[in-house]
């Protein structure tokens, strides 16, 4: 054999050894927040290392108390304050009650309020993996105005003067111990509008408020999951 065809016989043999090359997106899932809203204008994110198991975090995070986050993280609790004051005012222009705070109220408790009074749609959920809620709003208005977008809608809403948030709570392993907990937050406007009016919001401290309130959530829901795995040994 001549030595070009060696070096072709050699060629063929490394092609055939050569592992399949993967993309990333055959190894790892699609998360739920790329799906949703894959194109964005503003994005905030948080995370934190767990000392429990996938099961345990997510357990904890599925029963995690956004009152009590509220109460035991003073910031958390005055921007939530701040933000409900002009629905309370207004109820009381209009001759009424404001709506009682409920006793608890979970992630999964939200999408059973009312989007004025503190509701999220549910987008999507992957137990023990990851889980989506939205909304879509003028929040840039002292008293928002919502729209009702289902959430086989929610990706191709598009009627201008809207901005669509999807916020993204998950749970990645680390190793059998240890458990990444991450929340993610992105914003898209539908129109130059929109846009304009929500970065004006967003720059006047909604943004660090956002990112306060999501590392409230998660701090909390560490404790409580570290809290059980000690209980658990």
């Amino acid at each position: 054999m001549d030595s070009k065809s060696t070096r072709q016989g050699l060629r063929s043999l490394r092609t055939q050894l050569r592992p399949p090359v993967l993309e990333v997106r055959d190894i790892l899932p699609t998360v739920l927040v790329d799906e949703f809203l894959p194109v964005y204008d503003v994005s905030d994110a948080a995370a934190t290392v767990v000392e429990a198991d996938v099961a345990t975090t997510w357990d904890a995070l599925m029963q995690v108390d956004l009152i009590e986050v509220g109460r035991t993280r003073p910031m958390v609790g005055l921007l939530g304050a701040l933000r409900a004051l002009p629905e309370v005012v207004s109820h009381l222009l209009h001759g009424e009650s404001p709506p009682q705070a409920p006793k608890q109220l979970r992630l999964l408790d939200t999408t059973k309020v009312s989007l004025g009074e503190g509701g999220w749609a549910l987008l999507g959920e992957r137990p023990r993996d990851e889980i989506a809620l939205g909304l879509v709003g003028k929040f840039w208005r002292p008293v928002i105005t919502y729209a009702q977008v289902a959430p086989e809608e929610f990706r191709d809403f598009a009627e201008p003067g809207y901005a669509k948030t999807v916020y993204s709570l998950s749970v990645r392993a680390i190793d059998e111990r240890r458990t990444l907990l991450s929340g993610v937050m992105r914003t898209a406007t539908t129109d130059e509008q929109a846009r304009k009016w929500f970065r004006r919001y967003w720059t006047l401290g909604v943004g660090p408020g956002a990112h306060i309130v999501v590392s409230g959530v998660l701090d909390l829901t560490r404790e409580m999951a570290e809290a059980q795995t000690a209980t658990d040994r």
